[in-house]
């Protein structure tokens, strides 16, 4: 444990370090942080060790609460179309005042200073400034090791989760915001516990400064070969990203967020944010054994009150829990967090409807065309008034974190496309043989086979056909992936059911691209047949 020794950065910023009996604790152990939270009644550990914390009514992002200063700077660039919400230079001022002095009155503060990006150049310093202990181990975790000093390029993360805001008083929305100034480079998050917010805050940064610099900021997981070989995974939460790139027998660059330059990949984070829904020892053991040790977080999990044990099979708290660890938790891992140019690249959709093939090469235009479609679909249950699976799109595979406009970050990926031949895969790891609630998900065996299968190069000398409504290239066979599985129609009882449904998807599609006018044009040979 370090107390905190004022330097002049946090003194110009209004950190007042005359706290009576409280103190500030800069950069401090994993193992005093997991103290403070249990000794404060934050969280408690469980039967293996994991501290377990509840973040209250936020089980997940805000996402209808992210503000974005808005300046001359920052007018232009910004894709406020993207549910971002402009605020004045001048409320932020003022909200920031209010901030530091929630923090000024708040008791003990804990302080980390880390660095986001395994780049030597292109990284960004992170310091989080808290009044929660378990959200300093959570950025001890997502962030890395402070790589060099700090400097006015770097951020400041002013972190106040139980200051409820008053919406009259700054024209909020609600009670809680989550804002960031890209030309002071600081980020306010008030009122909510949940940890997630303070790594996307900082993703959202590396997101909109690395495209200037020719880099692709991309929310996806990656993994290596033996032989070296890269792959990287993207996709929405609930795909398989975190599972698929971190599958036996490859080592884990990372599971969410990475930039591709000339140079290769590197990961942007220390660590990892697994969901824990139904996480299993025998599925998924890396992301087990990793959730289930001391120094782990886990978040609105449930316990039995009497063994300390967690059921990850309840989802009575929520749907989203999740586990925070650091890398080194991983036994097989890239220790470098980089690596090559990936030789495949996997957008991973869940389909709900049933309709796309597992597994289909995708030309130039339609991995443009699908990276800015960023499919999946949500399933009946899951929101309040869902009541059948419904399409839905995030472009990129993860447009809340996207601060400029997706033909940026899509036209970056064509020219890496280009430049390194690199190809491009759509996998759906959701449903075969009728829709949700009707036909049943791929096992993930069956897509770990698949995934194995091109990461082997088996796919080379094998013959595909062509998909008439969707457009997609589709392997004939994969080795020990039964023939019907790979051609959807063959999966369901009902073959014009089937056309009607996929139809309906493909036309779907097309309205969603229209969206995006010019760019959807220059792409059109990558969009379905049917229109």
């Amino acid at each position: 444990m370090r107390r905190f020794n004022m330097d002049n950065f946090y003194k110009e910023l209004g950190i007042n370090t005359e706290r009576g009996e409280h103190k500030i604790y800069l950069d401090s152990s994993r193992s005093f942080l997991v103290a403070e939270a249990v000794r404060k009644g934050y969280g408690r550990l469980t039967s293996d060790g994991a501290l377990s914390v509840l973040t209250g009514k936020h089980t997940g992002r805000s996402a209808n609460d992210r503000y974005i200063v808005k300046t001359e700077t920052t007018a232009g660039p910004v894709w406020w179309e993207n549910n971002l919400l402009p605020m004045t230079s001048e409320t932020f001022a003022a909200l920031k005042t209010k901030v530091i002095n929630y923090l000024n009155q708040a008791g003990d503060l804990y302080i980390t200073e880390r660095s986001v990006g395994a780049h030597q150049k292109h990284n960004i310093g992170a310091r989080l400034i808290t009044s929660h202990p378990q959200h300093a181990l959570f950025s001890k975790h997502l962030f890395r090791e402070k790589s060099r000093e700090f400097n006015d390029t770097d951020y400041t993360i002013l972190h106040a989760p139980e200051l409820k805001l008053d919406p009259s008083e700054f024209g909020t929305k609600t009670e809680t915001a989550v804002v960031t100034c890209l030309d002071t480079n600081t980020t306010i998050i008030c009122g909510t516990l949940y940890a997630g917010e303070i790594k996307k805050s900082m993703f959202a940064a590396m997101n909109y400064r690395l495209p200037e610099e020719n880099i692709l900021p991309m929310h996806s997981g990656a993994s290596r070969l033996e032989n070296e070989d890269v792959s990287v995974f993207f996709g929405l939460s609930g795909t398989g990203k975190t599972t698929l790139s971190t599958d036996e027998g490859t080592y884990l660059i990372g599971d969410d967020e990475h930039g591709l330059s000339d140079e290769g990949i590197f990961n942007f984070e220390g660590g990892c944010y697994a969901k824990t829904y139904k996480l299993s020892k025998a599925t998924e053991p890396e992301i087990w054994d990793a959730s289930n040790r001391f120094g782990a977080m886990l978040e609105n999990v449930v316990l039995d009150e009497q063994t300390g044990k967690v059921d990850f099979d309840d989802k009575s708290i929520a749907e989203n829990g999740r586990s925070s660890y650091p890398l080194s938790f991983i036994k097989e891992l890239e220790t470098s967090s980089k690596g090559k140019i990936p030789k495949d690249i996997f957008f991973l959709c869940a389909d709900a409807f049933g309709v796309l093939p597992p597994v289909s090469k995708l030309t130039k235009e339609q991995a443009m065309f699908y990276f800015v479609l960023g499919y999946t679909a949500k399933l009946a249950g899951t929101e309040i008034g869902v009541k059948e699976p419904q399409a839905t799109f995030s472009p990129l595979f993860g447009a809340p974190f996207m601060l400029r406009h997706p033909s940026v970050y899509a036209e970056l990926l064509g020219q890496y496309l280009d430049k390194y031949d690199i190809k491009v895969w759509l996998i759906n790891t959701g449903w075969t043989g009728g829709a949700y609630g009707e036909g049943q998900r791929f096992p993930l065996k069956v897509t770990r086979k698949i995934i194995r299968s091109i990461q082997a190069n088996k796919l080379d000398d094998v013959a595909f056909e062509n998909d008439p409504i969707f457009n997609l290239s589709i392997p004939c066979a994969v080795e020990d992936v039964p023939g019907e599985l790979l051609k959807p129609q063959q999966t369901w009882q009902d073959s014009s059911a089937y056309s009607e449904k996929a139809k309906e998807l493909a036309s779907s599609f097309h309205k969603q691209m229209e969206n995006f006018g010019d760019f959807y044009q220059k792409n059109l040979s990558g969009a379905p047949t049917h229109k």
